[in-house]
């Protein structure tokens, strides 16, 4: 039965309720990682892709201190969707702006697929898929993630393959470079590592 009082209340204080969204479950993965480096997210289907960004950003433990876009479309003739940057010359004939498109909007199916790009040296691709599209739910308040494995690689360590290298002479003591990379890498990386409940907390804080 509709709120009848919530109803009272918005009309009362011109305050709109919020139209009800679809729930999108998301599953974010590092292209190339080996094991798989992923995560799953329940975000609203009208969630901005701005928005979106935030949550891969806060889901795979990057720093968001590079830029980043969104691919979509099939590989031939591919849309890209950011942050409009003119300065480093990402204008509008270019790129599209990431907050005119929504979570629905770009994946009308639900097995739909489209990628994720962040940091434009390194190049770390992700695979965006959506798993299912599920109904409205009033006691969603903000993104919440669902499930992971794995550590995201640190930032400016070379792309997926510099990461792997990366790794390999840490773990080799007669490696020529294990001692520096290792102190670089610090003690307290460790690639198997994925801390849920610290990124839902982050994800509450930050809110919808």
């Amino acid at each position: 039965m509709p709120d009848k009082s919530a109803a009272r209340e918005a009309v009362e204080t011109g305050k709109e309720t919020p139209a009800a969204a679809p729930l999108y479950q998301l599953k974010i993965t590092l292209k190339w990682s080996d094991p798989p480096i992923w995560r799953r997210v329940l975000v609203r289907g009208d969630m901005t892709l701005d928005r979106l960004h935030t949550v891969i950003q806060i889901a795979m433990e990057w720093d968001n201190s590079h830029m980043h876009q969104f691919i979509v479309g099939p590989l031939r003739s591919p849309v890209f969707i950011g942050s409009l940057e003119p300065d480093f010359g990402f204008g509008d004939d270019t790129i599209q702006d990431e907050r005119s498109y929504t979570v629905e909007r770009i994946a009308q199916e639900g097995k739909r697929k489209f990628g994720y790009e962040y940091d434009f040296g390194d190049s770390w691709h992700h695979e965006v898929k959506v798993e299912k599209v599920l109904p409205p739910d009033a006691t969603h308040k903000h993104p919440v993630c669902l499930a992971g494995e794995n550590a995201a690689p640190p930032e400016d360590c070379g792309g997926i393959g510099g990461y792997y290298n990366l790794l390999d002479a840490v773990a080799d003591p007669a490696h020529p470079e294990h001692e520096d990379l290792k102190n670089w890498l610090g003690d307290d990386f460790d690639p198997t590592h994925f801390d849920l409940a610290e990124v839902n907390r982050i994800l509450a804080r930050r809110g919808n």
